[in-house]
């Protein structure tokens, strides 16, 4: 879950004003964490303890009101919305990658990450972009190479991964749905050659940049199975304490 938190920070500059160009700093004084990185530890801790999901991100939520929630979300923590409210919003998919390394089935975790996106996201949609990713970063962590991880998506999800990120840059804007942004981060892991490359590929693309690389991030992480020190030092400075915390004990249990 680490490589999810240094992709949501990497790509936290870019969300405002967004990048064509793989050709980037990694960090700057402008790299912050942001609600991707808030709710991958909130579903992390909730599994680390045996907590429901929907209270653990209400919980952790509520303590960290200001990183950038969306309109629907931020009622929904409030409380103004009780329940889930259909949204296929991409929110569902970014706080999702614990469930892909915690989980030793493909039916656990397609259930899990099910569980972890009803809550708020019960649209079709945001189920199975959520359950795409967490299936995603299960198939690289089980050592399936890139064209069955492919494969298996297309088949489970009907997502197009054909494409190549050549196709899909020139035209493609910022975007906040499931189904236009989850294969688009798949596809930027498919076609990088390391963790930061992922990444790079991911914010290259100029949409949802945070949110894309932390997807990107969560599935190279599980292939590549290493991030660069340089890379994990970055992010721990930038993190509270306790996400630190709960970021080594998860990845002690479950990597």
């Amino acid at each position: 879950m680490l490589g999810a938190i240094a992709g949501d920070i990497i790509g936290s500059r870019f969300e405002v004003i967004p990048t064509k160009s793989l050709d980037f700093e990694l960090f700057t004084n402008l790299n912050v964490f942001t609600d991707d990185t808030v709710l991958t530890v909130a579903i992390a801790d909730a599994i680390l303890n045996n907590q429901s999901y929907q209270e653990n991100l209400r919980a952790f939520g509520r303590k960290y009101p200001d990183a950038g929630y969306g309109g629907s979300f931020i009622r929904w923590l409030s409380g103004a919305i009780q329940g889930p409210y259909y949204s296929f919003g991409n929110g569902s998919a970014m706080r999702v990658s614990p469930v892909g390394f915690a989980f030793d089935t493909r039916t656990r975790v397609l259930e899990e990450a099910r569980k972890t996106a009803e809550v708020s996201h019960n649209h079709p949609e945001g189920i199975k972009g959520a359950q795409a990713l967490a299936l995603g970063v299960f198939l690289s962590r089980k050592g399936y190479q890139k064209e069955q991880i492919r494969d298996e998506l297309e088949k489970e999800f009907d997502y197009d991964l054909s494409r190549s990120l050549n196709q899909i840059r020139p035209e493609y804007q910022f975007e906040i749905s499931c189904q236009r942004s989850v294969p688009e981060s798949i596809i930027a892991f498919l076609e990088s050659d390391d963790f930061v490359g992922a990444i790079r590929n991911a914010i290259s693309l100029g949409g949802d940049s945070d949110t894309m690389a932390c997807m990107a991030g969560a599935l190279a992480q599980a292939f590549y199975q290493e991030i660069p020190r340089a890379v994990a030092e970055q992010v721990y400075a930038r993190i509270p304490e306790e996400f630190k915390e709960i970021v080594i004990v998860f990845e002690e249990h479950h990597l």
